[in-house]
């Protein structure tokens, strides 16, 4: 068994050297890098070739997606079809209301990449900052059944439908004071459920903002915790979940 950071952002470490051997200690055997521009991307890929532990979904975040016109977000997403050996998913992705209120363009280019997902028959890691279910309603529509919800923020009616819908969400390290994580943990079954660290985000201690793959423990502990099991038996179930989905 092991531990399996589901999403992170590895571009804001200088030592990432360091970032390995520590998460290695603490028994990471899994580490997802998502993209969020072009990159991003390039390193994502190259990381990966100098460390087994690093799998890559390549994806545009939202507001990176905008930046860019309909041929320069197609030769991106070529270059992601290029690439489609070398990665297990593709993510990440979706429509973000809290930064852009351009929600049209946002649609459209989530689109190209529901179409990649399904292309390429990968899962799609999904943002839904403030547009939870306006991304839940596209992926109900277009019928994706592949789906990974990274850091939901929406309501419980919501959570529900994921749950219904059988997608999954990750869980990240900051459920060890977010009681909003903590609910949706009492609430899914924990073969829906993923760990992430979102690094160098939501850290597991409050106003902490240095947050790596080795802190995914503590998503486990307290999915472990809520869920009333051991912690040999969380790791073994969300194991079994990432290689289904995977």
């Amino acid at each position: 068994m092991m531990l399996i950071d589901a999403h992170c952002h590895l571009e804001f470490f200088k030592d990432v050297a360091g970032l390995m051997e520590r998460a290695r200690k603490n028994g990471v055997g899994i580490i997802v890098y998502n993209s969020v521009n072009f990159e991003t991307m390039k390193y994502a890929l190259k990381l990966a070739e100098k460390y087994s532990e690093i799998k890559v979904a390549l994806g545009i975040y939202p507001i990176d997606a905008l930046k860019l016109n309909d041929k320069e977000l197609d030769e991106e997403i070529d270059f992601i079809r290029k690439n489609k050996e070398r990665i297990i998913g593709i993510g990440e992705v979706g429509i973000d209301l809290k930064e852009s209120s351009d929600v049209e363009r946002q649609e459209e280019i989530f689109l190209k990449f529901i179409n990649l997902a399904k292309e390429l028959y990968m899962p799609i890691i999904i943002h839904s900052r403030g547009a939870e279910e306006k991304v839940i309603n596209i992926l109900e529509r277009e019928r994706v059944e592949r789906v990974i919800m990274h850091c939901f923020s929406g309501n419980f009616k919501l959570v529900n439908r994921i749950i219904e819908n059988g997608w999954y969400l990750t869980i990240p390290t900051n459920i060890t004071f977010s009681e909003h994580f903590q609910k949706i943990v009492e609430r899914a079954d924990i073969k829906s459920l993923l760990c992430e660290t979102d690094s160098p985000f939501l850290h597991p201690i409050k106003g902490k903002h240095d947050n790596e793959p080795a802190n995914i423990i503590e998503s486990y502990k307290k999915i472990a915790q809520i869920k009333k099991l051991s912690l040999n038996e969380a790791e073994k179930v969300i194991e079994e979940n990432f290689k289904k989905l995977f």
